[in-house]
């Protein structure tokens, strides 16, 4: 996923942070809301039907809004999307694509 990686690096702007964050994310130094709102997107994404009111209140209570959850869930919604769609077809990354492992 090379082409996440490196919008990963554009929106942190730290290498090292994002190094972190792909390394293990959980012993990555970031803020509680940020963790927050990993713990989330890895419930939505691992078991949605588990997903409940108290889940959504606890992302609130970090401070994001009504409007920062369903961002959350869009964007955590479109990759699992795209990814599984282009895991079924079998499509690989572009070869114009540098890898940046």
């Amino acid at each position: 996923m090379t082409h996440h990686r490196r919008g990963l690096r554009r929106l942190l702007r730290d290498d090292d942070l994002a190094d972190a964050v792909e390394a293990d994310w959980r012993s990555a130094p970031i803020s509680d809301q940020r963790r927050a709102m990993l713990e989330y997107a890895i419930q939505l994404t691992t078991s949605p039907g588990e997903v409940t009111e108290a889940d959504v209140d606890a992302l609130r209570k970090f401070g994001f809004s009504d409007h920062d959850i369903l961002d959350i869930v869009e964007v955590t919604a479109y990759y699992a999307y795209a990814n599984r769609i282009a895991d079924g077809l079998g499509i690989t990354t572009e070869p114009w694509i540098p890898d940046e492992s």
